[in-house]
């Protein structure tokens, strides 16, 4: 019997994620492009993820879309919800899983799944860029560092300077102010990813705390902000070395199981 090969791809705000999946089960290409929609990020990924697989995409038997900018994606057999989709590829990814925290560019999730990765219940904060990965990179940018400096100075960090604004533009003129009183940088970005944690975790309370939670998108490979997370919840949070593929990955179950269905 030939493989069968399903493409799931994530058109996030800010970047483009695919995985391809042979069989609905192992992953042998994926991709992550730091461009999302609107942009040339959704056919680089596809472009990456093929080129890595050795696959044209006539071999493809089926192309999900999900993300934000799912609807403008050319090309898709199948449409599905992030929520749904991010259910599916975090109940793969961290089997077991029952409450998803994602945290993306622009947004914030908490989804509450079932053993199977069916979306029971969610939460979402869409309207304010305050907790999200676009916070984390306003900031950075204050601190005249890159995003992805920001976990490493956090792990240096000897006490943590509050700050007490959600939103962004007022914590922005906080860090500013606790920058000419020459704070501890360090202790100022463990401050940073703290204020993100409350506001994730006052959402995340909101719709309910059920054990074990893991965590996706992008800012879930910042160590610092898991671990702020997980002091501000009082529980243990999973982390899938493909947290910020979740999505991709999600649709191209999706696919896979639509797949089935139509036999």
């Amino acid at each position: 019997m030939a493989d069968i090969y399903t493409l799931g791809i994530d058109v996030g705000s800010t970047t483009s994620k695919c995985v391809i999946l042979k069989n609905g089960s192992e992953i042998i290409a994926s991709a992550l492009i730091p461009a999302g929609t609107g942009t040339s990020g959704p056919g680089r990924a596809l472009a990456t993820a093929l080129e890595q697989a050795g696959l044209s995409n006539e071999q493809l038997t089926a192309v999900t879309a999900t993300g934000y900018g799912r609807n403008t994606y050319e090309g898709a057999d199948f449409l599905v919800s992030e929520l749904s989709a991010h259910a599916l590829g975090a109940a793969a990814l961290m089997p077991g899983v029952r409450t998803v925290i994602d945290i993306g560019g622009q947004d914030a999730k908490v989804l509450h799944i079932n053993v199977d990765g069916k979306l029971e219940s969610f939460l979402m904060n869409d309207k304010c860029a305050a907790g999200t990965g676009r916070f984390l990179e306003v900031m950075a940018r204050v601190l005249e560092k890159d995003v992805t400096e920001l976990a490493e100075m956090d792990a240096e960090a000897t006490g943590t300077v509050n700050i007490s604004s959600t939103c962004t533009v007022f914590a922005e003129s906080e860090v500013i102010s606790q920058l000419a009183k020459n704070v501890n940088l360090n202790d100022l970005v463990a401050g940073i990813h703290a204020s993100v944690a409350v506001r994730t975790a006052g959402l995340t309370r909101r719709l309910g705390v059920t054990p074990p939670v893991g965590m996706t998108g992008g800012v879930a490979r910042n160590a610092g902000v898991v671990r702020a997370l997980e002091k501000e919840l009082n529980t243990s949070i999973t982390v899938s070395p493909l947290a910020q593929l979740a999505g991709a990955y999600g649709a191209a179950l999706y696919g896979w199981n639509k797949r089935k269905e139509n036999e």
